[in-house]
Order: structure tokens, then sequence, then C-alpha cells
């Protein structure tokens, strides 16, 4: 169900601002594009290439008697548009990424150098193994970081997301309860989670139970075993959690549930703040997913294809999925079959086709070499000193409701401070925009009313930061002085104005339809 704690969606009298009014749409530098389908026509195409050679379709019944209907563009005109609409997007190269829970830092251009090298870039997943054995040689190297790092005894690499990863680490503990002759049919989730954690349970047809977050933004660790019951498959806890509050109890809370018979899964999508300073292994979880995208600065979403390699604890490692690797005599070997499987290996099965995603695989480990043990510690003590940094910096302005101690790589404030004010949460974010900073996490986690969850990275300079809590200062003390229009009518510089999101969200129109013909147009 949609959160709409403290969440306004729709638009109020943003129709009334005036445009700056030009005869091309156009204003200065920020052209106004067409959608590609008004731009181009179906009976143009901007390449010349031969007929293509008759031969007989074995589509059968499946053989399309309509026209594509695609848009035809030369390359100038494909080419500009395409810029145009990367002009109108924000991105970590234009500025800070704020955004909690999604650890937005820079992606270091010596990654991308790497994985343009032709060994990596040019390979095929069906190429002999006798012919990548660089790859191969990378994967073990990345697969040592990743254990050492976390203290566990396997991990599997092919998972492509934080989510394709919480299935895998799930699917693993399922099939140890099934090793064991046991079908247990509950999963505990933290009232703080990400959403994908109780989906992932679900999804694997476990009913999943809810456990309330004490005063504090943590989980109890009473509140966990008053929970527990030879029904209870696992708990999935995020640590430090979306609060940005490092679990104190973890390790009583995995020893409870260790004792149920149960397992431990952890969240590792704020991993980037305890990188080199503690191991999960040792607080005691038995599965957590990596989230290479972030931790390990690889591009996010359409930058690039994300990665989310599973780390296992010995309890769990035999179930790890193909492929996997195992060194056999000192030299990595890519096991891809069960006819390559030795004593002890039951995995549950595969999850992708190949291996996963080479392309991250070389981007995190040119990350991990770069900095070092010590370098992926300081970048960890830089996040978090980033954090409470933009706390401390603007505790007089904003509320945090767990504010009695240190955050950790993020900081959470609730809306209480703008209350009076006429002004929400969304139109608070809604002016950022207008400031030029890409808002904030918006109401999450949902534990706090009208939620603002910030996350700066290690990535940002003092001045950065500086500049960024001016912005907010300026903002929060303008809503106090009450100028509700400077939010109300946000965004008014931004390529697009404020949209109704619940009719959107509701009622997308996922595909477009020409409002008039082309033949009756040209009448």
């Amino acid at each position: 169900m949609m959160n709409t704690q403290g969440r306004p969606t729709r638009p109020d009298a943003a129709e009334t601002a005036t445009p700056v009014a030009t005869f091309t749409g156009n204003r200065g530098l920020q052209i106004e594009e067409a959608l590609i389908f008004e731009i181009g026509r179906p009976d143009v195409t901007g390449v010349d290439l031969p007929a293509a050679p008759k031969a007989a379709s074995r589509l059968g019944k499946h053989a399309r008697h309509a026209p594509l209907g695609l848009p035809g563009l030369t390359e100038p005109e494909a080419v500009r548009h395409y810029v145009r609409l990367s002009r109108q997007n924000y991105a970590i190269d234009l500025g800070l990424y704020p955004l909690g829970s999604c650890t937005m830092k820079h992606n270091p251009r010596l990654n991308e150098a790497m994985v343009r090298l032709a060994g990596f870039a040019d390979i095929h997943p069906l190429q002999p193994l006798s012919t990548v054995k660089g790859a191969v040689e990378l994967m073990q190297e990345l697969s040592h970081w990743l254990l050492t790092m976390t203290g566990m005894a396997a991990v599997a690499l092919s998972p492509k997301a934080g989510a394709h990863g919480e299935l895998c680490g799930m699917m693993a503990i399922k099939a140890a309860l099934a090793a064991r002759g046991e079908s247990r049919s509950i999963v505990l989730v933290p009232e703080s989670a990400h959403g994908t954690n109780p989906a992932t349970a679900a999804q694997l047809g476990y009913k999943v139970v809810p456990v309330p977050a004490r005063e504090d933004g943590t989980v109890d660790p009473a509140a966990v075993k008053a929970l527990l019951s030879p029904d209870v498959a696992a708990i999935m806890l995020t640590n430090p959690n979306t609060c940005g509050l490092f679990e104190r109890d973890i390790v009583e809370i995995a020893e409870a549930v260790h004792a149920a018979g149960a397992f431990f899964y952890g969240d590792g999508a704020n991993f980037n703040a305890i990188v080199g300073k503690v191991r999960p292994g040792d607080l005691g979880v038995d599965a957590m997913h990596i989230n290479l995208h972030k931790t390990f600065s690889t591009p996010h979403g359409g930058g690039g294809p994300g990665s989310g390699p599973v780390v296992l604890s010995p309890a769990l490692a035999p179930f790890a999925p193909l492929p996997f690797i195992r060194l056999q005599g000192g030299e990595p070997v890519l096991v891809e079959t069960e006819e390559g499987l030795e004593g002890g290996e039951t995995p549950f099965g595969r999850l992708t086709a190949f291996h996963g995603q080479m392309g991250m695989y070389v981007r995190a480990l040119a990350y991990m070499l770069a900095h070092g043990a010590d370098g992926l510690r300081q970048a960890s003590e830089d996040a978090v000193l980033s954090a409470n940094y933009v706390k401390a910096r603007l505790s007089d302005l904003f509320n945090a409701p767990y504010g009695g101690r240190p955050c950790m790589h993020e900081v959470l404030f609730d809306d209480s401070s703008l209350e009076g004010t006429g002004v929400s949460t969304l139109d608070f974010a809604k002016a950022m925009i207008d400031e030029g900073y890409h808002p904030m996490t918006m109401y999450f986690p949902l534990v706090v009313h009208g939620a603002m969850l910030i996350e700066p990275t290690e990535s940002e300079s003092l001045a950065s930061l500086d500049l960024f809590i001016a912005t907010l200062r300026d903002l929060a003390m303008a809503a106090k002085a009450g100028d509700t229009e400077r939010f109300r009518q946000a965004p008014r510089l931004a390529p697009r104005r404020r949209l109704d999101e619940t009719r959107a969200a509701r009622s997308p129109r996922l595909s477009w339809k020409d409002p008039v013909p082309a033949a009756e147009a040209a009448e």
C-alpha cells in the first residue's frame, strides 16, 4: 500500500505560474524536446540498407502482420534527441546526490578504463574457459576481497541486483532448511526494512511477520525473541538500518535466531558504513547481499547493470548456486554444471544463465585495489563523518527523531520542523530541484512521519557539503518565514512542472498514441 503519511501528491496552483515565453519553447540552452514518436515517422529511415533476402518465415502464427510503427530518424536526429534528454536528467557527475539508503557515490574513471580493456570488454560467456582465464582469476580475486571483508565462507557472484541477491540468499536458507527435513513458514522483517525484504520473503511463499522498532529506532532483542518459534525460517535485518543507526544488539538477536534453528539474513544495502570496521560474519549473519553499485562504486541503474553478490556462512555455503568459483590446486576453476560438483556441494540451482555482470566485477575490483584495505576503511569512516556533519549543521532547523546518538552513513529527519508552515516533505523536496539538487529519499523509512533521509557519501568535499547544507537551511528558514509559494509551486525551473504523482502511479500512460493521424494532420 502506498505510504501517504503527510504526503500530498497533487499540484497546488502550479498552473498559475507564468513561464518564460519564447518562440521555440526553449529557454536558453534548456531545449524543449518532443517525444521520439513526434520527431520521426515510420515511413522514413535514417540509414540506407540493401533489401533483405527473401526467406521462409519460421514464426508461424507468431509472425507480425502489422507494421512496427517505430519512428525513423537520421543519426543526427537520434543523437540530438538522447543528448537533449540526458541534459534534463540529474546525475552523480553533476552534483551531490543525497538519496538515503542508495549510496550514490562517485564512479571513478579509473574503473571505466579498466572495464574497457579488451580482455574484459570483448569476451563472451560462451567462450571456452581456456580462453578467459584472466576473467576467471578476476572473479576469484573479487570473491576473495568480498569474503575477507565480510568474514564469510562462500560467495555467489551471479545475482544481478540487491533484490536478486536477497532472493539468492533466502533460497539458500530455504534449501538448508529442506536439507534438514524442515519446512518453516515465517520470516521476521523489521518495520524499518527495505520493501524488497518482505517482497522477497513473500515471493518464496513465506508469511512475513513485522518486528516493531523501539523508541530509539532499532530492533529490540526481546521483541524478536517473543516472535521466534519452530515455524520461523529467518529474520531479514539491515545493519546499519534505514534510520541510519547501527543495530547495537545484533549479536544477541543473531544468537536468539540461531538458538531457534532459524537463519539470519543481513541486508547489505548499507554496507558502505561499516566496510573495514566490522565483519558481518562475526555478528552472526548467515547470508548477505552486497550492492557493488553502492558500496563499491559501480554505476547505478541506467548507468549500467547492477550486481548483488551474496556472501554465505559455513552453514549455507554448500547451497551456493551455480556457477561458482572453486580454488583447485591453487588455481581458480569456474564450476558451471552439476557434473563439476564435489562432495558436500549441493547448490540449490542457478539464478542466471551465465556468470553475472563481468563489467561490474571489473569496476568493483578496480575500486578495491585502488583504495586498499586502509582506503576502504577510510571511505566508510568519511561517509559516516559526512552524514554526522550534515546532521550537526542542520540540528537547529530540522528534527532528527533518533538524534540522541550519532548516525551512521545517513541521517534521518522527520517533518515535525515543518509543522504549521503549510509546507510538506514533498513540497520541500520539489523546492530542492529548483536549487539544483536531486531530493533526498522521502517518506522512507515508514517508521517516521514525513521522513527525509540524506546520505551524502564520502565522495563530497567539505565545500560541497557546506553548499548543500546552506541550501537546506535557506529552504527551511523560508518555510518557517511563511514563503509557502516558493514551495507549493516548485519546481518552477525544471524542464517539467509538478505532476499528480498519485494519478501517475495508479494510471500511467505506458504507450504513445498519435492524437491526430498523420494523414489527417496533412489535410
